[in-house]
């Protein structure tokens, strides 16, 4: 007998910017393809377009790449009135009260929506997992991320609803500094403390364009994030334990250890690269996005659930990122 592939039917609210991106990574694919495309008022030459809501109904799933602050609308209508996926890009939601309604929704459908927060599925993961608890670098207590670019100074950006202070004014913590609060999360337990520095640098727009977080974890590690839109291109990450530390910088990780390395004096000196190899962190997200569209669209040809793990541990991260904003709105 010969398997007859199934095509699901998938549409799209959004079409620029990320939703480009997930509208072309869709194209690709063989098993998979786009019913419509959806804009509440905006008129495209494409026939997939829509400004009908209900035609998002007889898709087998939907994947919601919007402005941050309609997130929660968006869900709220096909919790509502379609029993399909849902595949949403993060935040999950923008302040508490939708929070917390998101939260409260019944199990059946929380394990048919997807929060898509790619570092979940990237090498950078794997890495740490199997470092975090490594001879090589001992106890870990620091974390340092450096992840930036100049997005604030390309033509579009003060008019995008990136820029928009009005709905987006933690822009930057939504969209950027969340995965990488995910990611350490997935690894280091609850936190204890945290801090929250934002600024507007490029003075392009309202929302704020520069991020910085700091957080300490219970086991008192502590996590440093800074993330701008106001930079040339940056991603460097470092972890420091108690036998040696890791870097990742110009696309190359360095594992340097062991901690007691002396020079011929006896005091402590640098100690030699143990480990080095090639590491893109920027092919490495590019990766992980692909990685995660396929564990979504895989759950939706087989019918199976959402591990409820993954909803749960979205609405802790968003918890988190609201606590920071609030901590960024008193300073």
């Amino acid at each position: 007998m010969i398997d007859v592939l199934l095509v699901l039917n998938l549409g799209i609210i959004g079409y620029r910017n990320h939703a480009a991106k997930l509208i072309s990574y869709i194209e690709e694919r063989s098993d998979c393809k786009i019913n419509f495309i959806y804009h509440p008022t905006k008129q495209l030459e494409d026939k997939r377009f829509t400004n009908n809501f209900s035609d998002l109904y007889s898709c087998d799933a939907v994947v919601i790449s919007s402005p941050n602050h309609t997130h929660f609308e968006y869900i709220k209508k096909l919790t509502k009135n379609y029993n399909g996926y849902i595949f949403c890009e993060k935040p999950p939601v923008t302040n508490y009260n939708e929070l917390e309604k998101l939260n409260n929704l019944p199990s059946n459908q929380k394990q048919r929506i997807f929060f898509d927060f790619v570092f979940r599925f990237s090498n950078l993961n794997d890495l740490i997992k199997k470092e975090i608890c490594s001879e090589e670098l001992g106890q870990i207590i620091h974390v340092d991320i450096f992840s930036s670019k100049g997005l604030a100074f390309k033509k579009e950006y003060a008019g995008s609803w990136r820029a928009d202070g009005k709905n987006n004014l933690h822009n930057i913590l939504d969209a950027y500094t969340i995965h990488y609060v995910d990611l350490i999360n997935l690894h280091l337990g609850k936190i204890d403390k945290s801090f929250y520095l934002p600024s507007l640098v490029s003075k392009k727009g309202t929302s704020y364009d520069t991020s910085y977080v700091v957080l300490r974890y219970e086991n008192d590690v502590t996590l440093s994030i800074f993330n701008s839109y106001s930079t040339p291109l940056i991603n460097e990450i470092s972890i420091i334990g108690t036998n040696g530390h890791l870097t990742i910088r110009n696309n190359q990780l360095l594992i340097h250890s062991p901690r007691d390395t002396f020079d011929k004096d006896g005091l402590f000196t640098d100690p030699p690269i143990n480990r080095s190899l090639n590491f893109n962190l920027s092919e490495d997200g590019e990766n992980s996005l692909r990685k995660s569209l396929d564990f979504f669209i895989n759950k939706v040809q087989t019918k199976e659930e959402i591990p409820i793990e993954y909803f749960d541990t979205s609405v802790t991260t968003n918890r988190i990122i609201l606590q920071c904003k609030e901590l960024g709105n008193k300073n």
